[in-house]
């Protein structure tokens, strides 16, 4: 039975050797990359003066011309969107064209702007970097994510201008919202190809495919965790054992050999719970993503034509002074004025009245969600739903969604969708298993129950854990080749 016992606990080991051996690399990948991520996203992120674009009132920019003036002057029967820009002292009507092309007419004279959306971007980046002097090296209009530009980053299209500098400074900005998307010098260009490739493992896509990539690291996380539970059980079964061994030694007074050992055993009790949230979190993070999302409608899109517009966009019942921003939806046949103030309310005027539409935010918002969702557009039902301005992100609607303000529609079974109404865009849904990975990730991957002590000391002790879990495989790897 002794015997049977002995054989038992030998294998146990021989496969925690085995595991662990094979768990080896990705560790040593997965935490180096890890500890990089501070300084990516913290200590070395490149500074830039200005992160959100003030733009002028409505008062400021003092247009001359109306949207209808502009129109009849160019011939042009039909738009999609429209908004006031001022740039370089001039203002423009930034017109969105029926095939998504913008341009750019003068508000005071109605003349067409040549080149227009990029001499926008380009004052914008100059506008966020505060640099009037470096020359441009190129400007690319980018409608796919890269690796420079990844996912993460959410909007498309956007502008990309390289800066003819020292830090080879990239500036991404979306011209329709006048938003900075992000921006990359050479130390966050560098940061981010270590942790695409030693983090997430872009190669395998690279190479093979994205489910593949997936599937790969979803086999080698598995491993991970049968390694660390088997090191725990090796240490429950031979505890006794290692105990005799090291109370022996003190009595004898003997130096020391399995030094390394004990480090391994010792610390990897300590980190084990560490190296268990890293796991668990980053397999389920994959998991939900290998079964894939579903598939999203194309967004919204409107055509306006020139007839709806009779109440002239320059009346107004806010104040030239208040205005912020104003624009067009249209939605169940009928156009409306979207006019946004300084407090970030915004309101809905018909263009054919005048009049204003109660609580109008609020239906246009569940009027998208309801599109989004592929519901009855006619069903009355669907507008009966709880919504919430959000204005500022929250633990469940991160900074990684980049859009804000956005109205947030709850509906049964926990499912929150939430709305940008200014550019008639799906920001995120939340729903079910999404909710519960996306708050793992970020509390067990991400350390972010520990903001409230500030992001230093959060990256820090994400730091101090990631260098456990490496320390720990490194004494085992030694011990391993001791044994040998």
């Amino acid at each position: 039975m002794q015997n049977q016992s002995l054989i038992t606990k030998k294998q146990f080991y021989k496969w925690h050797r085995i595991l662990g051996l094979i768990s080896l690399v990705p560790v040593i990948f997965w935490s180096v990359s890890g500890l990089s991520h501070p300084f990516m996203s913290n200590w070395f992120r490149p500074f830039i003066p200005q992160e959100v674009f003030k733009p002028m009132t409505q008062q400021q920019m003092a247009p001359v011309l109306s949207l209808q003036q502009v129109m009849d002057q160019n011939k042009i029967s039909t738009i999609r969107n429209f908004s006031l820009v001022n740039f370089n002292k001039q203002t423009y009507y930034q017109a969105l064209m029926p095939d998504s092309s913008y341009r750019y007419y003068s508000a005071s004279n109605g003349v067409l702007l040549p080149n227009g959306d990029k001499k926008y971007a380009v004052f914008l980046a100059r506008y966020f970097t505060q640099d009037s002097v470096s020359s441009i090296k190129s400007i690319t209009l980018q409608t796919t994510f890269d690796d420079t530009y990844q996912p993460i980053n959410r909007l498309l299209p956007v502008w990309k201008i390289a800066f003819n500098r020292a830090d080879r400074m990239d500036v991404y900005v979306e011209t329709s919202q006048s938003r900075l998307a992000t921006f990359n010098n050479n130390t966050r260009k560098t940061f981010l190809w270590i942790f695409r490739q030693f983090h997430s493992w872009q190669f395998l896509a690279d190479a093979f495919s994205e489910t593949i990539r997936q599937v790969t690291l979803l086999i080698v996380i598995v491993i991970m965790i049968l390694s660390l539970f088997s090191g725990i059980t090796v240490y429950g079964l031979f505890w006794k054992r290692f105990k005799q061994i090291r109370q022996q030694q003190k009595i004898e007074d003997k130096k020391e050999k399995r030094f390394t050992h004990r480090y391994h055993r010792q610390l990897g009790l300590i980190v084990s719970f560490v190296m268990l949230t890293f796991t668990i979190s980053g397999g389920f993070h994959l998991w939900v993503k290998l079964n894939g999302e579903p598939a999203t409608k194309q967004p919204f899109e409107q055509l306006i034509n020139r007839t709806d517009l009779q109440i002239s966009n320059l009346n107004s019942r806010i104040a030239d002074s208040l205005t912020k921003r104003i624009s067009l939806i249209k939605y169940k046949g009928i156009t409306f004025y979207q006019v946004t103030d300084a407090k970030k309310l915004v309101k809905y005027f018909n263009t054919q009245s005048g009049t204003e539409v109660q609580d109008g935010d609020r239906k246009f918002a569940l009027y998208l969600s309801n599109y989004y969702r592929g519901g009855n557009m006619e069903d009355k039902t669907a507008y009966q739903f709880k919504t919430e301005q959000i204005k500022q992100f929250t633990p469940e609607y991160g900074f990684i969604n980049k859009r804000l303000p956005v109205m947030k529609i709850s509906y049964p079974q926990n499912q929150d969708w939430y709305i940008e109404t200014s550019s008639a865009k799906l920001a995120t849904k939340v729903a079910g298993i999404d909710r519960l990975e996306g708050f793992s990730f970020i509390f067990l991957h991400k350390y972010f129950g520990m903001t409230w002590a500030g992001k230093n000391v959060r990256d820090i002790v994400s730091m101090l854990a990631a260098a456990g879990v490496l320390v720990v495989s490194l004494f085992g790897f030694a011990a391993f080749i001791k044994n040998k």
